[in-house]
């Protein structure tokens, strides 16, 4: 059976963050998670704990909630991550630069057998390995919403990934209990490429008046089995990313992802999904 990393360091503790934090520490690791202040930090951590207060109640948890979170600790810097981190991964938003000034401090700090990843659903994993001084060390994990109960990583793999890298990433993988796709880096990988087609010829669907987002997501998760529908899902994914993964594609594949201008409105109006109250859906 595969083992999760001794130590893992987490650079961000949003939704993405702190999932991914749980997910290791209920598999065993001990994680460290890097955010930018006390208060920040704090919030991170009541992420967390919620996150693993409901894997319990759902039965999902080796051990008692608490026990677990007693693996999680949180640091205000990059620097504050242990030397003996065996991987990092950088779960911050979608901002080539910020993701670059991250990944390079950390790289600074942990030792040359550290694997860093970053949890990009769309950004180039190659342009972000320009900044590093060992490539081979580092790929892309992108995790998928919620952490703890998706059971899909996909691997992107540059230029410059080292084999024994992706096989590390591949065993803490299934440490996981998660299941792999490996894809060459390429814009939007494999996931975010089809998805992101999939709801922006949705919110085209609305923006035109073919139907109510409801119907056209009914038609989705009945007529196809997609557990859910690409507006309600992108809902849940925020509308704001959303929009930003379609202006990257957009941007480096062509017209075919250029955002509907149903969704710059939404955007611009702050309607930006479950985390507001309001996207395609009302949410409580």
């Amino acid at each position: 059976m595969s083992e999760s990393p001794h130590t893992v360091g987490v650079i961000g503790g949003g939704r993405m963050g702190a999932g991914i934090a749980q997910s290791f520490a209920t598999a065993g690791s001990t994680v460290v998670v890097v955010e930018n202040d006390r208060a920040a930090a704090a919030a991170a951590l009541a992420r967390v704990a919620a996150g693993l207060e409901r894997a319990a109640e759902r039965g999902k948890l080796p051990k008692p909630a608490e026990q677990v979170l007693d693996r999680v600790s949180m640091v205000t810097a990059v620097q504050s991550l242990p030397a003996d981190t065996e991987l990092v991964v950088e779960a911050v938003p979608e901002t080539p630069g910020l993701k670059a000034r991250l990944l390079t401090a950390a790289e600074r700090v942990v030792n040359e057998r550290t694997v860093l990843a970053t949890n990009t659903s769309s950004l180039s994993v190659t342009e972000l390995s320009a900044a590093l001084n060992r490539p081979g060390r580092f790929l892309g994990m992108h995790f998928f919403n919620p952490v703890p109960a998706s059971a899909l990583v996909e691997i992107v793999v540059a230029p410059d990934t080292e084999e024994r890298t992706v096989s590390a990433a591949l065993s803490w993988c299934r440490a996981l209990g998660k299941q792999e796709v490996v894809v060459r880096d390429s814009p939007g990988f494999a996931s975010s490429r089809l998805g992101v087609a999939l709801g922006l010829e949705a919110i085209r669907m609305v923006e035109e008046s073919v139907a109510e987002a409801e119907a056209i997501d009914r038609a989705m998760t009945l007529g196809y089995r997609h557990p859910v529908g690409p507006l309600r899902l992108t809902d849940l994914v925020g509308l704001d990313v959303r929009l930003a993964i379609a202006e990257h594609l957009h941007a480096t594949l062509g017209e075919r992802f250029a955002p509907p201008r149903l969704l710059r409105e939404k955007v611009a109006r702050g309607e930006l999904g479950r985390k507001t109250g309001q996207g395609f859906y009302t949410w409580p």
